[in-house]
């Protein structure tokens, strides 16, 4: 559905409360364009623990020394 801004003004709490029955969201327009969405909230829990699995791709042995000579104070 779309709304103009001013309509969206005038008739927020009704349209917040067909947004969570219908589970639809509304598409607020500005001068025919739109600027804004107003969806359902569903409450979801996203796992922080294993999060970022298989985004990262060792290569080579990253434990071992490199053989590369270093002062820490330099």
């Amino acid at each position: 559905m779309k709304i103009s801004a001013g309509q969206f003004k005038a008739q927020c709490l009704k349209l917040m409360d067909e947004v969570k029955l219908r589970h639809e969201e509304v598409v607020i327009t500005k001068r025919g364009k739109p600027v804004a969405r107003l969806v359902p909230y569903e409450k979801t829990s996203v796992p922080i623990h294993g999060y970022m699995k298989n985004t990262v791709m060792i290569i080579g042995d990253v434990v071992s020394p490199t053989g590369e000579k270093w002062d820490v104070e330099s």
